[in-house]
């Protein structure tokens, strides 16, 4: 049976409790009906925060094993989230809580004025839980306990993923990389995919690193890797074929051989992590077939072209 495991809210004092309905039927669809309480409680704190501190758009997520199902919370302001101030203030946006009650049922207006108790519930309802800040927004993650503690007990952890370097395009030791007709779908689908995985395989060793003890050696590689791969993936480029309408793009790229290198490394990797998301029953699902040729591709021009191989386009690589 898949699971539903996103869901986009509109921003709104209706969210939360969507949210709430949402996590209990994850909970019970994982056979894990022990944590609905908690994942209620910690998921109607996260998602009125991000009403009233965060910006659209706004969804949240079910992530991790099924022993350690993962709640996450994202949406598009930087800013770590904060306690609600006395009075329901929001001290980055000036939004008063008397702007967002009007026009509620009874219902409406308590499941507002009752989640927003401060972030001790989120501590007290959870194993573990935290923030990521990526370049475009936050991810607020916990894991839900099995009832909810007297006090606070999980430490709260907070990352960041810094923007890559400037690249120096004038060394001399750099060669080109050329990666020819690049379906941009397959691409971007792929760009998506690395950082979720990135992002998935760390927070569990973070979490869990005795339980699950690859997944700490697989995090380290995905950070070793994330520079090179963020810094030379050609956004602009892709973005621009996209506004233009190309279905394919040609990428055009500088780099040192040892970085070609290590992109093409991500060909073992992501082979690795397949068959740990197998192993460990991650709810994140492996690649396609589909998904996992075109790596071996992409990946795999990287890795020639720094030993001095010509350019294999896409189409040639797909003919029977």
């Amino acid at each position: 049976m898949p699971y539903r495991q996103a869901l986009n809210l509109e921003p709104g004092p209706r969210s939360a409790q969507e949210a709430r309905r949402w996590a209990i039927a994850r909970c019970r669809d994982l056979g894990r009906e022990d944590l609905c309480e908690c994942a209620e409680l910690a998921i109607s704190e996260l998602v009125t925060n991000a009403v009233l501190h965060g910006e659209p758009p706004m969804v949240i997520r079910l992530r991790g094993t099924r022993e350690h199902p993962r709640f996450e919370v994202r949406d598009a302001s930087v800013i770590p989230p904060q306690p609600i101030q006395p009075g329901g203030t929001h001290e980055h946006g000036h939004l008063v809580l008397d702007d967002l009650v009007d026009g509620l049922d009874d219902e409406q207006l308590v499941s507002l004025l009752t989640v927003g108790r401060g972030l001790d519930i989120v501590a007290r309802a959870s194993l573990a839980w935290g923030t990521e800040v990526e370049e475009d927004g936050k991810i607020v993650w916990f894991e839900p306990a099995s009832e909810l503690a007297e006090e606070a007990g999980a430490d709260y952890q907070l990352t960041r993923s810094a923007p890559p370097p400037d690249i120096d395009d004038t060394r001399a030791d750099q060669i080109a990389v050329q990666v020819q007709g690049v379906p941009i779908e397959a691409f971007e689908r792929f760009q998506d995919h690395f950082l979720d995985l990135r992002r998935e395989i760390r927070l569990l060793a973070l979490a869990h690193q005795d339980d699950y003890p690859l997944a700490k050696v697989l995090s380290e590689h995905f950070d070793a890797l994330e520079t090179p791969l963020r810094a030379n993936m050609g956004r602009e480029q892709v973005a621009a074929a996209r506004e233009s309408g190309d279905p394919t793009i040609d990428l055009r790229l500088r780099m040192a051989p040892e970085t070609a290198r290590q992109i093409g490394g991500l060909i073992d990797l992501m082979d690795a992590s397949d068959d740990f998301s197998r192993a460990q029953r991650l709810l994140t699902a492996p690649r396609t077939s589909d998904q996992r040729a075109f790596q071996i591709w992409f990946l795999g021009e990287f890795r020639r072209q720094a030993a001095g191989a010509t350019p294999v386009p896409w189409a040639q690589q797909t003919q029977p």
